[in-house]
């Protein structure tokens, strides 16, 4: 393998941001099960939404699957290598519950589990911190047959798997997320069905919801109960600063429904123990199910928020009508703004303004940005380099912001580049690239990027300056 940080171009700039964060400050990149694991069908590995939703014609672009996707299944040792390589203090990975419980409930599956256990050995004995997901949108078929996320006893059975996973990797394991995005499996799969299980009912999605948090709640005890005591539990959101296109009322108006939707439906419950005033009339839903205690219990204190961000919204007010929440005006495309692959906004004071914000709205004590990153069209010549200076723009920026907000007060633990690797994103399958190392899908060869080496050479250029 080449040199990683001989490959590295880094700016006096470049230098003088490393230099800006605190001791302490921790550096890694995040992957999710489906999108890159593959052997989707071995070792006593049950189905999963995603494998329907896949298998099912429109869905996903070209119809494409996960079943291979970067096979890090087969190549663990390959790829613990290469974060060894790149400097890595950290890695944020996700459990395939159907591969642990591949009935969503019930009997164990101990070949899944010895999986995440040479894993997590192999990542401890490179000095690379785990940092586990426990869902992140794989739920088993038979837990969606009955009614997945919309059923209450799925909150139930999702702490159950919580609590197996627990048992087998808490001595070892320190650093916990319950769920990524709940927002996402909320409504992107039951409100509009663009995601897995691919249902189109907006009160399912907000019933969904609440069964998402409820399960995080009921997790979060058990899974202290089986961690070390040093142990941090949390919970990972996708958030969104939402910014006013203009200064009229209805624009101001609409600010506060479009923050209400992508932001506060989670955040107010989680970490305040109650729902946004009069959200469910916003949305023109009923209430979910509430039961006596599920605020208490998705109340359930916890040690950090992880924050997935990419871009942010922009809100122009209607002057017609109030909208529902979800379906205010954004402001899109902008003439002289750069646009990712996903169509999204390079808009790096976005996350800096949400880490913020959620440092004086909230009170967090701690919050680690658990993803943030960007897909660009990349190309592979054959040779050992990928050229995707866009990406290195973007994530140059968008750290410089994370600097500034923790000059400016916010509690940021540290950053996990979204992704290690180019992956299955999805419904739009393998046509956007998201790593810092470019996939070659039909041979699986590993190529750092542009992007790679430079944040390599970051991580480098910080170590340093603590090691004095």
């Amino acid at each position: 393998m080449q040199d990683i940080h001989n490959m590295s171009q880094l700016t006096s700039a470049d230098l003088e941001l490393a230099r800006a964060f605190p001791e302490g400050f921790l550096w890694g990149a995040a992957t999710a099960s489906y999108q890159i694991e593959g052997g989707a069908f071995e070792d006593g590995r049950g189905s999963s939404i995603w494998d329907d939703f896949s298998a099912t014609p429109g869905k996903v672009f070209q119809g494409e699957n996960g079943n291979v996707a970067a096979d890090h299944y087969h190549r663990l040792a390959e790829d613990t290598e290469l974060m060894s390589s790149l400097g890595l203090g950290a890695y944020r990975f996700s459990i395939a519950w159907p591969r642990i419980l591949p009935e969503g409930r019930g009997a164990i599956n101990n070949a899944g589990l010895d999986f995440y256990d040479r894993l997590v050995d192999g990542l401890l004995a490179k000095g690379i911190t785990p940092y586990v997901t426990l869902y992140h949108w794989d739920l088993p078929s038979p837990l969606q047959q009955e009614g997945g996320w919309v059923k209450r006893e799925t909150a139930f059975a999702y702490a159950d798997f919580a609590e197996v996973v627990a048992k087998r990797l808490g001595d070892r394991v320190t650093n916990w997320i319950t769920l990524n995005e709940p927002w996402c499996s909320a409504y992107l799969g039951y409100g509009i069905g663009i995601h897995a299980p691919g249902v189109q009912d907006r009160q399912a999605a907000l019933d969904a919801g609440h069964h998402l948090m409820l399960g995080h709640g009921l997790a979060v005890p058990r899974i202290r109960a089986h961690s070390a005591p040093n142990s941090q539990v949390g919970i990972t959101l996708n958030l969104a600063h939402v910014y006013a296109n203009d200064e009229r009322p209805e624009t101001q108006r609409d600010v506060a429904l479009a923050d209400a939707f992508s932001n506060r439906w989670f955040l107010d419950p989680i970490l305040r123990g109650h729902y946004t005033e009069g959200f469910f009339e916003q949305l023109g839903l009923n209430a979910p199910p509430v039961q006596d205690g599920d605020l208490a219990t998705i109340s359930t204190p916890i040690d950090f928020l992880g924050v997935n961000n990419y871009t942010r919204l922009l809100v122009k007010g209607n002057t017609e009508r109030i909208p529902l929440a979800d379906q205010v005006s954004l402001v899109a495309p902008i003439p002289s703004a750069c646009y990712t692959e996903m169509g999204w906004e390079v808009y790096p004071n976005g996350l800096r303004d949400l880490l913020l914000r959620l440092t004086k709205d909230y009170a967090v004590s701690k919050l680690y940005v658990t993803e943030n990153g960007a897909a660009f069209k990349d190309a592979w010549n054959g040779n050992g380099h990928v050229s995707d200076p866009r990406r290195v723009d973007y994530l140059r920026t968008h750290i410089a912001g994370l600097a500034e907000a923790i000059q400016q007060g916010a509690p940021l633990r540290g950053y996990f580049v979204w992704s290690l690797m180019d992956n299955f994103e999805w419904a739009e399958g393998y046509s956007k690239r998201f790593g810092i190392v470019y996939i070659d899908y039909p041979t699986q060869k590993r190529v750092v990027k542009e992007s790679g080496y430079w944040y390599a050479g970051l991580l480098k250029a910080f170590n340093q300056a603590h090691s004095k």
